[in-house]
């Protein structure tokens, strides 16, 4: 008996995050990022899901969109297909929720589905409890509970459900948050339903923990001991999140709380740098890169961080990435690793080890960094 996978790929899905547009949401939006020089992804990170997959091809049906939407990377990899809905060069999320419809129409075994927290509401909207989902992580923002940590631990999820293992279906909130407050620096989440997932603890992502720090003076250390440790000579970029912005304020500085800024001699050099940006500013230049990880996922690349492309991590090098994080938050992960999903898998194996974490002042743990498969 043939699996019957649905596929949804939303092909502009992460377009404005390189360029720190913050979100993809709008085909205005879309064409703005793709006039900034942004390049599509969402195909690419489909395609490292289904690879997992290509050992069972003869026991897969993919039932998809024409093109972009999910045509394309299957038959490229080989599996057999089933066009259900002909969509058009440009997509709509009106074409996202139609394809949904069809393939519980189709009664498809599982949808598989990429791009962001836009593209669970498009579906959700359509889906809701009908038909399992699970979502290779592809957007800007991913608040969501739907998704796997990784395109890569996606695929394994589906070839648990193939080989017939036991995997626990659970429902899982869909979230959303408002694009132009967070183009302005301010989170505001709305849940907008909840869809069953194939519910594996080690590939997928549990929702990100809200709030702020609570431990102002273990921040206030971590601050304390990032900035005595800066050299006048070197640049370095400061990531998003609260963690480093009690860098920034430490600092005295304007601080870009969901973008990435670049400062030197404890100056402001650029706020809410795009990609090409940060490139070019660091060239030859000497540069450390200071990031936290996200609460609740442990992600330190690949999550509301586009910006920090896998060509500016080696430009700056492993040996000059400066992880910061409370104990607090690093015991939330239970022993999870913390993970790097910059979409270059090469990159991801090279940053895979253990690595250094500030947690204090001059107080460091020694944490690992893995990428689930």
């Amino acid at each position: 008996m043939s699996f019957k996978l649905g596929l949804i790929v939303n092909p502009v899905a992460g377009l404005g995050g390189a360029v720190a547009l913050k979100g993809s949401d709008g085909a205005e939006t879309a064409k703005i990022a793709l006039s900034l020089g942004a390049e599509p992804k969402s195909n690419n990170r489909t395609k490292l899901a289904l690879e997992q997959l290509v050992p069972y091809q003869q026991n897969i049906e993919v039932y998809t969109a024409s093109g972009e939407m999910g045509e394309r990377i299957a038959k490229e990899l080989g599996f057999s297909t089933q066009i259900i809905y002909q969509s058009e060069l440009e997509t709509t999320p009106e074409d996202t929720e139609a394809l949904a419809k069809l393939l519980v129409e189709q009664k498809v075994d599982l949808i598989l589905f990429a791009g962001g927290d836009g593209t669970a509401r498009n579906i959700c909207a359509v889906v809701e409890d009908t038909a399992p989902v699970l979502g290779v992580p592809a957007g800007c923002k991913i608040h969501s509970g739907v998704y796997a940590i990784t395109p890569k631990a996606a695929g394994r999820v589906v070839e648990m459900l193939i080989n017939g293992e036991l995997v626990t279906l659970a429902d899982a909130d869909v979230m959303d948050i408002d694009e132009t407050a967070f183009r302005q620096g301010t989170v505001k989440a709305k849940r907008y339903g909840e869809m069953q997932v194939p519910s594996e603890v080690r590939y997928v992502q549990s929702v990100k923990n809200g709030g702020k720090e609570s431990d102002e003076l273990v921040l206030a250390d971590i601050a304390a001991y990032v900035i005595s440790e800066m050299d006048e000579d070197e640049r370095y970029i400061m990531g998003s999140g609260s963690t480093v912005a009690a860098v920034m304020e430490e600092l005295g500085l304007e601080n870009t709380l969901l973008g990435v800024d670049l400062i030197q001699d404890h100056e402001l050099l650029g706020q809410d740098l795009t990609a090409t940006q940060l490139l070019d500013m660091t060239q030859d230049q000497p540069t450390k890169l200071v990031i936290t990880l996200i609460g609740g996922q442990g992600h330190i690349f690949g999550r509301g961080n586009q910006q920090l492309s896998p060509a500016l991590i080696r430009q700056i090098g492993k040996e000059n990435i400066v992880v910061i994080a409370t104990k607090r938050k690093l015991q939330a992960l239970n022993g999870r690793p913390l993970i790097a999903d910059t979409g270059d898998q090469a990159l991801d194996d090279e940053l895979s080890g253990y690595i250094k974490v500030v947690t204090g002042y001059n107080d460091h743990v020694m944490y690992a960094v893995g990428h689930q498969e």
